[in-house]
């Protein structure tokens, strides 16, 4: 079950990532990190590499990008003067809503290319794949 999810959600990606450059320099990775943002609300670069899974270099070389586009924004850590505060801006709050709505619409067309039966099997399954999301992300 669990290799046939992958490949499922694996074959998906691509049509909810949507086309390359439509977007700008929008990558699935910076997606993430503004998902990251919008979800958890303002961080320090180390804890946006860990949440991401990718390496601290890797991550800062990613927010400076962010911060050029306008899209997050840097602010001092109340905790540590010397450390700083990664934030989405309100022009990266837009754009990740409508990367996601442009998402959400692109599945709906291919959710309505099911049968009815399988639309309640996949709306049946929501609960189980959410807190299966859930699960992963802590």
């Amino acid at each position: 079950m669990a290799e046939r999810l992958r490949i499922a959600i694996q074959d998906l990606l691509p049509a909810l990532r949507g086309a390359r450059g439509e977007h700008g320099d929008l990558t699935p990775s910076r997606q993430a990190a503004l998902g990251a943002l919008a979800t958890q609300g303002p961080m320090r670069i180390s804890a946006l590499a860990t949440r991401l899974g990718i390496a601290l270099p890797t991550t800062s070389r990613m927010v400076d990008l962010l911060d050029a586009s306008g899209w997050i924004e840097r602010t001092p850590d109340p905790e540590d003067r010397r450390a700083s505060l990664i934030a989405l801006t309100d022009p990266g709050r837009e754009l990740l809503r409508t990367v996601r709505r442009e998402a959400a619409t692109r599945l709906a067309a291919r959710i309505e290319k099911l049968s009815p039966e399988e639309r309640r099997t996949l709306y049946a399954a929501l609960p189980a794949l959410e807190s299966l999301a859930d699960s992963m992300g802590s």
